[in-house]
């Protein structure tokens, strides 16, 4: 099937296959956020959030379709004002006939998601989720915990997650382990899992957005967490379903461009002050 012929509810079906909506947590938003199942598809763009600049990017590299991790519409509106960033973005990928698709809970729990993805950007191993789907095929769980594939003094280890993540540096409590043989990882906002991270046998628990109380708890507990961003450590897996669309639509034999956006970067940084 060439591009002329693609249409997004063609798409939808092969998402929806890929990363099923049921795979997704209960008080989630995904699946098709704006656009029309019978618009033509001619390109593809991935990212992590929806943003202005993500539409510019899109019309720059003829996408009408996008992809994100993070859903537009996420709690239900009670308006819509385009002075307001979510509404200008949903009202200016409908002038633009950009379709807009979220992939959110459903993506982090199943297989080549985003947490397999960052572990094994990790190295790690023979993995487990720190909280197992309830759901079938291809869920897995949230989270995931395990060996790595060599191991490495702490201080190596935070060094190469800062490379991995392409983070300038990350934030950690807690007692930093002389070497490291196992970890657990959730990306974005995982303090809630930090217990179960502890109990699977991790040595160190790599999560986004880690509160007060859970940093404190980690440093009583004389277990070792690390904040690297909600932004750090799920953008990693963007690429990574990049590719397993890719795969997807060459079993389908769709001939469509899937790309991964450039533009996006962490949204905070770090100001460090001079001594």
């Amino acid at each position: 099937m060439t591009t002329a012929d693609i249409k997004l509810h063609n798409i939808i079906d092969i998402l929806n296959h890929a990363v099923p909506p049921s795979c997704a947590e209960d008080w989630d938003n995904v699946g098709l956020m704006s656009g029309h199942p019978e618009q033509t598809v001619r390109g593809i763009l991935l990212a992590l959030d929806p943003t202005m600049e993500l539409l510019e990017e899109a019309a720059a590299v003829n996408a009408d379709l996008i992809i994100t991790h993070h859903p537009v519409i996420f709690r239900p509106w009670r308006h819509i004002r385009l002075d307001e960033p979510g509404a200008a973005f949903v009202a200016g990928a409908i002038r633009n006939a950009i379709a807009v698709f979220a992939c959110h809970t459903n993506l982090d729990t199943v297989r080549h998601g985003i947490n397999d993805a960052l572990a094994e950007a990790l190295g790690l191993l023979d993995c487990r989720p720190l909280q197992p789907s309830t759901s079938e095929e291809p869920a897995v769980g949230l989270g995931l915990s395990g060996r790595l594939q060599r191991p490495l003094p702490g201080r190596e280890f935070l060094q190469m997650l800062c490379v991995v993540l392409n983070q300038p540096a990350v934030r950690v409590c807690g007692q930093l382990p002389d070497i490291i043989q196992r970890a657990a990882v959730c990306g974005g906002s995982g303090s809630e899992f930090a217990a179960a991270a502890r109990h699977s046998g991790a040595q160190i628990y790599i999560s986004g957005e880690i509160k007060h109380s859970t940093a404190r708890w980690a440093e009583e507990a004389g277990f070792c967490i690390v904040d690297a961003g909600h932004f750090g450590t799920e953008n990693t897996g963007i690429p990574v379903f990049a590719d397993l669309l890719r795969r997807q639509f060459k079993e389908q034999g769709l001939e469509l461009p899937v790309m991964v956006s450039t533009r996006q970067y962490d949204p905070l940084g770090f100001f460090i002050a001079q001594s």
